[in-house]
C-alpha cells in the first residue's frame, strides 16, 4: 500500500487527528491545487482541479486539525466526482 493510499484510507476513517497538511496531500493526489491570490478571505481556502471542480474549506486555526464535518464534505465531494469508490 503506497503512502497516498494509506492517507486516503486514513481520510475515509474520519479520524479526529487528521491534519491540514495531510488533507492538502490527499487533494493534491487527486489533482486539486490551492487557489492563491484574490480574496481568499482569511482562513477560507479554495482548491480547484483541472475540470474546475472547487472545494472550499476553512483552514483550521490555531490548531492544525481538520474538523470531522470538513473531512466528510471532502469525502462526499470526491465520491460524487468519481475519484473515490462509494463503499
Amino acid at each position: 500500500m503506497s503512502r497516498n493510499e494509506k492517507l486516503i484510507a486514513r481520510l475515509l476513517s474520519v479520524p479526529k487527528d487528521f491534519t491540514w497538511d495531510e488533507l492538502t496531500k490527499v487533494l493534491a493526489y487527486f489533482g486539486y491545487e490551492e487557489l492563491t491570490g484574490g480574496k481568499t478571505g482569511g482562513s477560507r481556502r479554495r482548491f480547484v482541479d483541472g475540470n474546475k471542480n472547487i472545494i472550499t474549506l476553512h483552514k483550521p486555526h490555531p490548531a492544525n486539525i481538520v474538523k470531522a464535518y470538513a473531512i466528510r464534505e471532502v469525502i462526499t465531494h470526491l465520491t460524487e466526482k468519481g475519484l473515490l469508490k462509494d463503499e
